[in-house]
């Protein structure tokens, strides 16, 4: 097969509310398909406690940020409490051209300049499977102030109300058929015609 005809990847995004479980889900996906890759993070702030170098972010000097946005290195970026936050462009572009499947974990604002630069990639949406679950989530185990935990409802809601601009919805109500969820979406994808097309074209050419 040559490079022309191989299949390409897709890219997926993944965004979920503060209680919607999006990273524990995602831990698990990687255990399953660990042919996926995982789009790492250009960060301003400083590494906190049990965070490691290139794992979920790579960390970097606002100097450095700001000339990848000056060169248009970035898909989407945003600043926040002072620091930039951003998904760097060249390994989601590699990625895809290699034929592999990339996921982009990112806010539902992040998500939004995602599609507006590449329409075609996948967005999923998770989902709490209720109300009084996404707030029995976000009080933890009550050693947090009423005030806290209402701010981070709040906020949750307000990303939850944005959740009709996905293309899928999973509901993590139980952490192992949401996981099978998601791969499902992934291995639907990989059979749609644009990423197939490679194989037809191989065929047809041998005639």
């Amino acid at each position: 097969m040559t490079k022309a005809m191989m299949n390409k990847g897709g890219v997926f995004i993944v965004s979920g509310p503060s209680g919607s479980g999006k990273d524990t889900l995602l831990v698990k996906l990687f255990e399953k398909m660990p042919e996926i890759k995982f789009s790492i993070s250009c960060i301003t702030r400083g590494m906190r406690e049990g965070e490691k170098q290139g794992e979920k972010y790579n960390f970097i000097t606002k100097e450095e940020f700001l000339g990848m946005i000056e060169r248009d290195e970035l898909l989407e970026h945003n600043r926040y409490v002072g620091n930039y936050y951003g998904t760097p462009k060249a390994p989601v572009m590699q990625a895809v051209e290699n034929g592999c499947d990339m996921v982009i974990e990112v806010d539902v604002n992040g998500a939004e300049k995602i599609r507006e630069k590449m329409p075609e990639a996948v967005s999923i949406f998770i989902m709490p499977p209720s109300f009084d679950e996404l707030e029995r989530r976000l009080s933890g185990r009550g050693t947090e102030s009423a005030e806290i935990v209402a701010e981070r409802m709040n906020n949750s809601l307000r990303e939850i109300e944005r959740a009709s601009e996905y293309d899928y919805i999973v509901i993590n109500d139980d952490i192992d058929t949401a996981v099978d969820d998601i791969m499902s979406i992934i291995l639907s994808q990989r059979l749609k015609l644009d990423r197939i097309r490679y194989i037809i074209d191989e065929v047809l050419e041998k005639c």
